[in-house]
């Protein structure tokens, strides 16, 4: 459903919120190693996911990344996926064509428009706070 890359942001942003929340300010390879994620791959997701104020970038020698619990609050996942994806996954024809729209529907277009609907409501109102409150309790993990 989503990009490689934003699933590795969604990841990414979560670790460091959590880490935050601990008072820990991680480095790009420990974000790598916690999320799994190749860490030039995840150099390019914090480039961005920084360039669109999500996540704190801090140089020299206790530099790393940053995300305040109270931001963690205000960051919602509709913002990641605009970031690193764009909005085509809410706007998009499902089927991939270029002119689809509600006078012109391809054969997905109504049953997709609820499902895509559904979508952006759920990223609007959830925050990574909500994510790492899983990893937090122990009721939810990002490795096995």
């Amino acid at each position: 459903m989503f990009s490689k890359a934003c699933e590795y942001a969604f990841r990414a942003t979560t670790v460091i919120a959590s880490a935050s929340a601990a008072g820990e300010r991680l480095s790009l390879k420990a974000i790598a190693e916690r999320t799994d994620a190749p860490p030039a791959f995840t150099a390019k997701i914090l480039q961005e996911l920084a360039k669109a104020d999500i996540i704190l970038s801090f140089k020299g020698p206790n530099g790393g990344f940053d995300l305040a619990p109270l931001q963690a609050k205000k960051v919602k996942l509709s913002n990641i996926v605009q970031a690193i994806d764009g909005d085509a996954v809410f706007k998009g024809c499902s089927m991939g064509l270029p002119e689809c729209n509600a006078k012109k529907p391809c054969p997905l277009h109504d049953h997709f428009a609820r499902i895509r609907d559904d979508l952006y409501r759920s990223l609007e109102n959830t925050t990574i706070h909500d994510l790492t409150q899983g990893l937090t309790d122990g009721t939810t993990y990002l490795k096995r």
